[in-house]
């Protein structure tokens, strides 16, 4: 039996003059899902969410909702509603009638308008500021309310486009747990885009990765951090060392390296030896000391930057590359200006490393 998603689209192409924004993307979202766009500016993650929301129509392509196809449907007749980073409230209006105007606009008997509207606050916590204008209120409210305009709605799919991104550091991460919070008693399916690498990770069952209008990865953010399948996700999620070398033997998937005139050791499926490939690891996967071992890589350190639990090296190898290398600071401990110059010795374990596709 075929699965019925929440969302699903299907080879679903935009164009905006010689741009194409959003390029042959298929993607399905699931029941109760919270699925987030991530990807830089122009990577076409809010116009996909625009498609969805029907405020933009595919060249090509099928949008359905529930099983249902709505390609051609307005908005108003499509089962979602979105919240927008700049949150579009009634200046002139109260909470109250701020998060009543969808169900105004639909004719809901005024009972019902009051009951839904004092469940959609208590949602959001905020009973009690029903008569309050937002002049009034502080982002992290005002941002509550535009969530409980969207939820008043009961819709199938709620899609958030950057919606914390007005919020300071602080208030930000607060909204996060929250929204994460929020979907998870509700059981509604968020497509949720954003460019924060750390917003994703955080809040994402899954995980979509876009560039230059086209997807590059869905996975969940373990898999999208700890096995990434191209060197745009790697470095687009958290920061990643790419090096290059030789395999030098290939056996029962324990590929060894050589990097420079030293060697290395990774574990990885269907390389042969004699084969050019290039090695993601992150910094906390790294090794450093100041003895030699085999299979390590010989550098010296350039720079280091203490962050209280950890310090941040910069290390020089001798293929000419610079690796960062994320070290917790234990005891004996030395501080980073009286190692500046040292000869290291950096290693990782098998695997630690990925052998990138593109």
């Amino acid at each position: 039996m075929k699965e019925i998603y929440e969302a699903e689209l299907r080879d679903v192409t935009k164009r905006f003059g010689d741009v194409i924004a959003v390029d042959s993307v298929s993607l399905c979202v699931r029941r109760s899902e919270f699925l987030t766009l991530l990807g830089p500016s122009g990577c076409g993650k809010t116009t996909l969410l625009r498609i969805i929301a029907g405020f933009e129509t595919p060249d090509a392509g099928r949008v359905s909702l529930g099983g249902l196809d709505l390609t051609e449907l307005p908005p108003y007749r499509r089962d979602v509603t979105t919240v927008f980073q700049h949150y579009a409230l009634f200046p002139h209006m109260n909470v109250f009638d701020n998060v009543a105007f969808g169900l105004e606009r639909r004719s809901a008997r005024r009972d019902e308008i009051a009951r839904r509207v004092a469940s959609a606050l208590e949602m959001v916590r905020l009973t009690g500021l029903d008569e309050r204008r937002p002049s009034e209120l502080s982002g992290g409210q005002q941002q509550r309310v535009a969530l409980a305009r969207a939820l008043v709605l009961e819709p199938r799919v709620l899609l958030l486009d950057e919606p914390l991104a007005a919020l300071d550091l602080k208030l930000r991460k607060q909204m996060q747990l929250e929204l994460k919070g929020l979907q998870r008693r509700l059981g509604i399916s968020f497509i949720y885009v954003t460019h924060d690498q750390e917003e994703a990770l955080t809040m994402s069952d899954r995980i979509v990765v876009m560039n230059a209008g086209r997807i590059e990865q869905t996975g969940r953010a373990e898999e999208i951090y700890e096995r990434p399948l191209t060197e745009f996700v790697a470095g687009f999620i958290g920061v990643s060392n790419i090096v290059e070398g030789t395999i030098e033997t290939a056996d029962d998937g324990l590929l060894v390296v050589g990097i420079g005139n030293s060697r290395v050791t990774v574990r990885a499926e269907g390389i042969a030896a004699g084969e050019r490939v290039r090695l993601l690891i992150r910094p906390e996967k790294i090794n450093i000391s100041s003895d030699v071992s085999e299979k390590s890589l010989k550098g010296k350190i350039e720079s280091g930057i203490y962050l209280g639990e950890s310090t941040q090296w910069k290390v020089s190898i001798e293929s000419g590359r610079s690796l960062t290398v994320l070290e917790q600071n234990r005891a004996p401990f030395k501080s980073a200006e009286n190692r500046i110059g040292e000869t290291v010795f950096v290693n990782w374990e098998p695997d630690s490393a990925v052998v990138l596709q593109g």
